[in-house]
């Protein structure tokens, strides 16, 4: 395991097209990013998707990111 902080601007896709699990940040503890909204709707990072996720968690807090989620 690498001790070196992951950030958004790694590969996020691996070879098969699929976002690894582990930049997927769902904690309970956790505050949700725009990034983790856009990833967990299976959407690309995209300035206007971003901005959507923003829109998103500021009117539904982290409900928002649990909707997108099993």
């Amino acid at each position: 395991m690498s001790e070196e902080p992951e950030t958004v601007s790694e590969a996020l896709a691996g070879p098969d097209g699929v976002t690894p699990d582990r930049l997927l940040h769902t904690g309970a503890s956790d505050r949700p990013s725009p990034e983790d909204l856009v990833l967990a709707s299976g959407r690309d990072l995209t300035p206007e998707n971003l901005e959507w996720a923003r829109r998103k968690l500021a009117d539904e807090g982290r409900s928002a990111i649990d909707k997108q989620l099993p």
